[in-house]
């Protein structure tokens, strides 16, 4: 009877016999023995209890319960599924039955239960019946009761000892599995009891992954025997090192417990002899079976193609006929079945694997697995199975793992891996080729080879079988096909779910469908989604609709363009029967939206809702190339090779490993079929041969780069050897940090030498120490910790302790460090801090680094509220620490400046609290301050699209380095506001969304290097500046030189133009008009100079229409910009106007004309100079020049060579206003310049002609003169409308007697006289120009001031003295000669004041006046001189010497005395004042009047005696006058004439005491000094007195001697010469008249 299974294991999936593994059934039958054994003996203990029950029930008349349904105790919620047990109180009537049959044990039942139920729940009820018994039934009644409820009360007592678990309660864990640390190829089991009611439902978990045992057959053994469960781990290997979890539910709850389980590895493997746990043996029928596998196959090699086999012996004892073992091959742990490819064999004592046309599906890892009722046996060995040869040389091999996948009605997804062999160039995509099921016939689905491997095959008939194949294709032919896949059906899914996976060998599968009804249109379809997205090809899929009538629905796939509402149908021929469909022919990069229709015979429905924007494109990635690869030997021919899987490979397939001789550089594959792990044996090596290898990364997307290639290892056995130091050096510094009663936070430093690979954990080990013996170590932690620092729990209060750590990578566990120092598990109760730990320096430079620190574990009393950071060179002793920081900072980080370059420093940090500052850290280790060559900074960016980042670069990266980007120091290991992307030796930070929240510090460091970091922060003001560029860049526009602009050329043409500054060759540009796109025509002519960024519009002409705005829009990638011009109103006139004038001027060019018209220019010579400049001249053209219409003659021959006319005005004045002209012409036409300078024209070019000379002026000086003080300027030129003012302390200066202003040649001056303290200041000439004008300054004030008023009163007395002195002012001749006998009378003019006093010397000797020589001195102004009848004697040199208090003056002259010659008559020779012979009669000459008198007084002309004339004359007269400065020569002003002295009147009478008889012959050569220079007026006078005197004497001569003509002449000469000698040295303007009309009286004379 089935009453042996419990009843909650009936309706248990869990216990259902499908679901049963071998174990599972042998312990359920061995339950079922127990069960029943137990049933019997229970039912003859309890067979008399059951009657007598039975019968008591009959007798009290209680009739039993009515027949009922067996009852369920399964809790079931509304859709049959089970949610728990329902246990009744009285379950136990089961376990009690005493052969009776089915209805008798069910009355039996129902009576106990009713008697039961009546006596503890209806007493009131059975009160009421025994009021009517008789007292003896009513006695034996409650006996029974009291008898009945005795037994069924022991009962439940008994089966509650029995069963304790007899209660609902949660499961229990009463042992939990324990964690353990095994060594590689060891087995490990974990065991667990656990308790609870319901019995639990129990599953095994790895890193939280349910564990499947049957989906890797030999690795997972799962046992549940009554309550004790296990897990058994075989052969463990690196990658089951994990945390297992173990959980138990029923329906009162769930609990779990955990374990750990670390792998550790040597060197090398563990040997293969390394005892392995084995299970109990279970006995079958008293026999134990013992299994041994012999002759075991080996690593093996094949081709495609080929036929392989292997096997083993097997012997197993003891060997039983009937009880045949179990034999099972797998592959990569998945169980093989018989199939054409596969063919296996047991002969009884050996088991054959035959792989009949090897493909690369083929290779992996081949498991024999032998099994009996004691157990199992296994052996493994890995087959590889290489390439065949290709068909053509070079080519790739053949992709492999062909599947289909989500088959439908008329579409099938194939996917397919990539092969390890490209051929050696890179493969350019894949054929797909479908073949149907029963034919022979390939046809090609894809007309173009597809990269990404997988592919959807449309177009399939529905109910039809496909298979499918796929070939590869690179540049040199195509691949071998792959191995075909699985048959599949196209057909609906749950068609085939209802018919079952028959054989679809058969050919077409006929789908039958109900009769059709009245037609419903569907609904919309649901659930639309993408499912798929490539370059090549998009798959939508979605739900049938709810409402689809009775008859089946297709499909109608629609797409449009996003951004755009225009949908088009993509099937619009066939309609889908499938809801998948795969669309081709999509343009890249565009995005798209996509909907569905259903349709069926009454119509098409309305659209699904759209699909959100999808782009066309792979949306995953190739992966990234696999991190560093490490070899360790292994065996004499294979190598155990080891890598770092790569970073966030999505749909990862597996690695490919090629190896190829150190140094040759030809590379094999290791391995034809990927591989899922990081650990990979490569086999079939050359023994004692170098090796390097390297791997690739495989998804559909493609395969990933190369890895780095690892370091050379030689082939040889592990054994004894190894890679050296492939694992890392111990750790050391080992510390406390805290110390609790039963707990220690150690912390250490990490190795100096990390091995082969990245550190991936520490574990920890400890042992007592009693009595100064160590203990036996025991480990802290089963699961490695990446800290390094790490809290060891469960020891003992006030235990000593010792502790070591070892470090682990992917090459193993390294050593363990040398035991630390011994500690005392004791709870510390000090109020400050601990010391922090993990200190760390990084942005090492000459003058600065960082340093990092972690916060102590024990806080103290108090929190920690700082740090303190000390710091000494290394060096230095123990006391030399000293402090960083004055004041305590809360961070964990600070950067330490002020260092000196080439010193090494060390570094400690302590913590404070409340209470106080805590102990210091271990300080680091010496650090030198040095900038390492190649150090880098980050540099932040922002990219045309206006991304910011981050960027580093580091040059000495390794295999192994890694960027670690970090915030405040904090590493950002997935930050949620930024991107992190390393390629290469750069790495860079990006900001999604800059702001506020990402201001910092971020610091880079590359591990695996010698310290390269460094770090940026970024401010309120960076930030802000950089969202600026930022936005800038994102909305970018193309920068312009010059905006739109407008400019004519020849011939009037327009030219619209602008300069972009920076635009590539593929801008694009459009020529706007009043909003409308104008293009290349008659009218415009558009150039674009890509070159130079210049873009160009030409109109030959502007008409009426023209008027408007014209816009040049530039586009270039995503950057804009536009110019526009506006050419309205009067801008648009005028611009018209000169278009038109610029036409005209070219038809003028065609001739003569002028490039530029007449202008002028003023030289620094201030000359005028008027030019033009001309052009298209010929030999014959000619230029006319004009003023005021009349023509200018001009000398010089005209020059067209330099194409310059000029014509020069010198000293241009008034007269030289006028209106200027420039006719040129030809027999080409004329072309006329005029140029205005009259009104304002002639006021500029004066103007511009004052400013040449104003630049010309020098600094005004200071000069002192004898009337007072002069300031001066010289100019190169002076012109007389030249307009000066002169300025006194910055006011003009008013004009007086005193003060005047004046011109003297190129010298203008202001002459100050009797200047006083009030002329003091400064003193400015301004110069106007018509402009600003010029000003020279002088200061005459202090002691310029001083010194020119010294040297003004000097000169003043000085000329003062010059006037006053003794002079002889005239009269005496140089040499006198006359005869014998007569009488000499000489009388000249005496000047001085005080009148001198006269002296005459003969000879040097003073003369006394006697009656030969008669001296007399008469008026105070004439000295005569008499000689009374001259005789030889007194020939000699006579002077006159006069003197007073000014000075002292001698007149000479040499008489000369010669025999008598006879007397010619009575006639006078006279000498005037200078020095002139006057020829006169003997009567003194009339005194002129005063109008004609010189302003310097002469004597009258002494008489001479007519001798011939010495032609040697000297002037004899001397002086001694006072020194004195000279002034300048000329003036151009008048100035005060000279004094005259009181005592002196002018025209004073010629003294009469001359001898009339007497002729006087007097020649002189030079006149007497006079005291002042005589003014023209004065010396017209003069000379008109002379002439007329002399013209007087020569008359009288004539007439009274007779003289022949001839005489007559010489005496004119002799007049004329002494004149001219007399006058040559004051050339006056009217010499030469007077001359001549002396000449026309001498004429008259000799005529008379």
């Amino acid at each position: 009877m089935s009453g042996s299974i419990p009843f909650y294991q009936k309706h248990h999936r869990h216990y259902d016999r499908g679901y049963r593994s071998r174990e599972t059934e042998s312990a359920i039958s061995q339950y079922q023995q127990s069960s029943s054994t137990y049933s019997s003996h229970s039912s003859k203990s309890t067979k008399g209890i059951r009657a007598a029950t039975y019968t008591g029930l009959g007798e009290g008349g209680a009739s039993p319960l009515p027949k009922r349904a067996k009852p369920t105790y399964l809790a079931m919620d509304k859709e049959n599924q089970i949610i728990g047990y329902v246990v009744p109180i009285f379950r136990g009537s089961h376990e009690f039955q005493s052969g009776l049959s089915d209805t008798e044990e069910a009355r039996a039942k129902e009576s106990a239960g009713y008697l039961a139920r009546c006596d503890l729940f209806a007493s009131g009820v059975e009160s009421e019946r025994i009021e009517h018994k008789s007292h003896r039934t009513v006695m034996r009644e409650s006996a029974e009761r009291i008898s009945l409820s005795k037994r069924i009360h022991e009962n439940e007592e008994y089966h509650k000892r029995l069963n304790e678990d007899s209660l609902m309660h949660t499961p229990e864990f009463v042992i939990k599995p324990r964690s353990h640390t095994v060594w590689e190829k060891q087995c490990v089991r974990l065991h667990c009891t656990i308790s609870g009611w319901p019995e639990p439902r129990v599953v095994w978990y790895k890193n939280n992954v349910s564990i499947d045992p049957m989906a890797k057959p030999g690795k997972y053994k799962v046992e549940s025997s009554y309550s004790v469960h296990s897990l058994e781990i075989n052969k463990c290997d690196f990658d089951d090192t994990a945390q297992y979890r173990v959980s138990a539910m029923n329906s009162k709850g769930e609990t779990s417990a955990f374990a750990s389980v670390v792998v550790k590895r040597f060197k090398g493997d563990v040997d293969d002899s390394l005892p392995s746990p084995r299970l109990p043996p279970c006995l079958e029928y008293g026999v134990k079976f013992e299994t041994h596998i012999v002759e075991k196959f080996g690593v093996s090699f094949g081709r495609e193609g080929e036929t392989l086999s292997f096997g083993c012996s097997v012997i197993i004892y003891p060997s039983l006929q009937r009880f045949q073992p179990e034999i099972e091959w797998y592959r990569d742990d998945k169980l093989l079945v018989q199939s054409k490819w596969v063919q296996m064999h047991w002969s009884g004592d050996r088991a054959t694997l035959t792989l009949s046309h090897l493909n690369k599906e083929d290779e992996g890892l081949y498991t024999l697995r032998v099994i009996t009722k004691s157990g199992f046996e296994t052996h493994s060995a890995y087959v590889f199975v290489r390439d065949a040869d290709a068909e053509v040389a070079g080519a790739p091999g053949a992709p492999l793992d062909v599947q289909s996948l989500d088959a439908n009605k008329d579409y099938v997804i194939v996917t397919w891996k990539q092969p390890a062999v490209d051929g050696g160039s890179p493969i350019l995509g894949y054929f797909v080729d479908r073949c149907e099921v029963g034919m022979t016939h390939w046809f090609q689905c894809n007309d173009t080879p597809v990269k990404f491997a997988r592919f959807p095959v449309t177009g399939l008939v529905e109910g039809r079988s496909y298979v499918f194949r796929v070939r590869a294709v690179n540049k040199a032919g195509m691949s071998h096909p792959s191995r075909v896949s699985e048959p599949v059906a196209a057909m609906d899914p749950a068609d085939r779910t209802r018919k079952g996976t028959s054989a679809p060998w058969t050919g077409q599968i006929i789908v039958t469908e109900e009769e059709p009804v009245e037609g419903v249109v569907p609904g919309r379809p649901r659930d639309l989604s993408v499912i798929e997205a490539t370059k090549n090809y998009v798959v939508l899929s979605w739900k049938p609709p709810g409402d689809k009538g009775h008859e089946g629905v297709m499909y109608y796939v629609e797409k449009c363009v996003s951004g755009t509402d225009s949908w088009q149908r993509v099937n619009t021929e066939i309609p889908v029967k499938s809801p998948r469909f795969a669309l081709f022919d999509l343009a890249e990069g565009k995005s798209y939206r996509f909907r569905v229709r259903c349709c069926n015979s009454a119509g098409v429905g309305e659209p699904s809702e759209p699909t959100e924007a999808t782009t066309v494109g792979d949306k995953l990635d190739i992966p990234s190339a696999p991190g560093r690869v490490v070899p360790t030997r292994n065996t004499d021919t294979s190598v155990v090779v080891s890598w770092e899987a790569s970073r966030a490979a999505k749909e990862l397939v597996g690695y490919y490993i090629e190896s190829s001789i150190a140094g040759r550089n030809t590379w094999e594959p290791c391995n034809n079929k990927p591989v899922k792990g990081t650990r990979f044996i490569c086999h079939g090596l050359t023994t004692e041969e170098s090796y390097v290898f390297r791997v690739r990364a495989v998804n559909a997307a493609g395969i990933s780069d190369f890895s780095q290639e690892s370091e050379a290892i030689k082939v040889k056995a592990a054994i004894g050897g190894g890679i050296l130091h492939a694992s890392p050096t111990p750790p050391y510094g080992i510390t406390v940090l805290e110390c609790v009663r039963d707990s220690m936070v150690l912390a250490w430093k990490q190795p100096t030498f990390i091995g082969g690979a990245d550190i991936t954990g520490y574990f920890i080990d400890y042992r007592e120490v009693i009595g100064g013996v160590p203990g036996k170590w025991h480990e802290a932690n089963i699961k490695s910790v990446s800290e390094r620092a790490y809290r060891v729990s469960e020891l003992k209060e006030n235990m000593l302790y010792q502790f070591q750590v070892r470090a682990a990578n992917m090459a193993g566990v390294g050593i363990p460090s040398l035991p630390s120092e011994t500690f005392k598990c004791e709870e510390w109760t000090i109020a400050v801090p601990g010391p922090p730990h993990d200190l760390q320096v990084q942005e090492v430079r000459k003058d600065s680094l960082v340093l990092l620190w972690k916060a102590p574990v024990y806080q103290g009393r108090d929190p920690v509220n700082g740090y303190y950071i000390d710091i000494k060179e290394a060096e230095a002793d123990f006391e030399m620490w000293r402090g960083v920081n004055e004041k305590a900072t809360n961070k964990t980080f600070m950067k330490i400046k002020d260092l000196k370059e080439g010193e090494s420093y060390v570094f400690r940090v302590r913590a404070q609290n409340k209470a106080g500052v805590g102990k210091a850290s271990d300080p680091t280790e010496p650090v030198e301050a040095v900038t390492k060559p190649g150090t880098a900074e980050i540099v932040v960016n922002v990219d045309d699209d206006g991304v910011i980042s981050l960027n580093f670069e580091c040059s000495n990266l390794t295999a192994d380095s890694k960027f670690v980007w970090s915030k405040n120091y904090k590493e950002m290991t997935e930050p949620e506001r930024m991107t992190l992307e390393t390629k290469g030796s750069k790495s860079k930070a990006i900001f999604k969304t800059p702001s506020e929240e990402d201001l910092g510090i971020y610091s880079c460091f590359v591990t695996h290097t010698d310290g390269a970091s460094a770090s940026y922060t970024l401010s309120e003001e960076t930030l802000k500046e950089l969202l600026k560029i930022s936005h800038d860049h994102k909305f970018p526009i193309i920068p312009l030189k010059t905006e739109l602009a407008v400019e004519l050329l020849e011939k009037g043409r327009v030219r619209f133009w602008l300069q972009a500054e920076k635009i590539s060759a593929n801008g694009k540009i459009e020529y706007v008009f009043n909003d409308n796109v104008i293009h290349q025509g008659e009218k415009y002519k558009m150039n674009f100079d890509k070159n130079t960024g210049v873009i160009e519009m030409f109109m030959e002409s502007l008409g009426k229409e023209d008027e408007g705005t014209f816009t040049f829009q530039l586009q270039d990638g995503k950057a804009t910009n536009q110019s526009s011009l506006v050419l309205i109103g009067d801008v648009f006139k005028q611009l018209q106007k000169e278009s038109e004038f610029q036409k005209k001027e070219w038809i003028r060019k065609q001739g003569p004309h002028f490039v530029e018209y007449l202008g002028y220019e003023v030289t620094p010579e201030c000359c005028v100079r008027l030019k033009c400049k001309v052009a298209n001249m010929k030999k014959d053209s000619v230029a006319l020049w004009y003023k005021d219409g009349r023509e200018i003659k001009v000398n010089e021959k005209l020059d067209f060579s330099e194409g310059v006319l000029t014509l020069e005005i010198t000293q241009i004045s008034k007269k030289d206003a006028g209106i200027y002209e420039v006719v040129l012409k030809d027999d080409r036409g004329k072309d006329t310049s005029t140029l205005n300078l009259t009104d304002q024209g002639f006021k500029d070019l004066m103007n511009q002609v004052f400013s040449v000379i104003a630049n010309s002026s020098t600094q005004l000086k200071i000069q002192s003169t004898e009337e007072g003080i002069r300031l001066y300027t010289f100019v190169s030129y002076y012109n007389d409308e030249l307009h000066v003012t002169w300025h006194h302390k910055d006011a003009a200066i008013a004009f007086t007697e005193r003060i005047k202003s004046g011109v003297v040649g190129e010298q203008l001056w202001l002459q100050i006289s009797e200047p006083t303290e009030k002329d003091k200041g400064k003193y400015a000439i301004e110069f106007f120009d018509g402009k600003g004008g010029l000003r020279r300054t002088v200061e005459l004030a202090g002691q310029a001031f001083d010194d020119a008023f010294a040297e003004f009163q000097r000169l003043k007395a000085a000329a003062i003295a010059e006037r006053n002195r003794a002079r002889v002012a005239g009269g005496l001749p140089d040499v006198v000669t006359i005869q014998e006998g007569k009488s000499l009378n000489l009388t000249c003019n005496i000047w001085g004041d005080p009148v001198p006093e006269v002296t005459w010397l003969k000879n040097e000797r003073e003369m006394v006046s006697n009656d030969h020589y008669i001296l007399k001195f008469e008026s105070g102004k004439f000295a005569s001189f008499t000689i009374t009848c001259v005789n030889t004697s007194d020939s000699g040199k006579y002077s006159i010497l006069v003197k007073n208090k000014y000075g002292t003056e001698s007149g000479d002259f040499t008489l000369n005395v010669i025999e008598s010659m006879g007397d010619f008559g009575v006639v006078s020779y006279l000498a005037d004042a200078d020095g002139n012979v006057i020829i006169g009669p003997t009567t003194p000459v009339p005194t002129p009047s005063p109008r004609s008198v010189p302003t310097t007084p002469s004597p009258s002309a002494p008489t001479l005696t007519s001798t011939p004339a010495n032609t040697n004359p000297q002037n004899k007269t001397r002086a001694t006058p006072t020194p004195k400065n000279q002034t300048p020569s000329t003036e151009r002003s008048s100035t005060p004439p000279a004094q005259i002295p009181k005592n002196q009147t002018p025209g004073s009478p010629t003294p009469e005491n001359q001898t009339s008889e007497t002729l006087i012959l007097s020649t002189s050569n030079t006149s007497t000094p006079q005291p002042s220079t005589p003014t023209s007026d004065e010396k017209s006078a003069n000379t008109s007195m002379d002439n007329e005197k002399i013209t007087a004497m020569l008359k009288d001569s004539v007439d009274n001697l007779g003289l022949s003509t001839l005489e007559t002449e010489l005496v004119d000469a002799m007049h004329l010469t002494e004149h001219e000698a007399t006058t040559s040295s004051e050339p006056d303007e009217s010499t030469p008249a007077l001359e001549t009309e002396n000449l026309e009286n001498v004429c008259e004379t000799k005529d008379d």
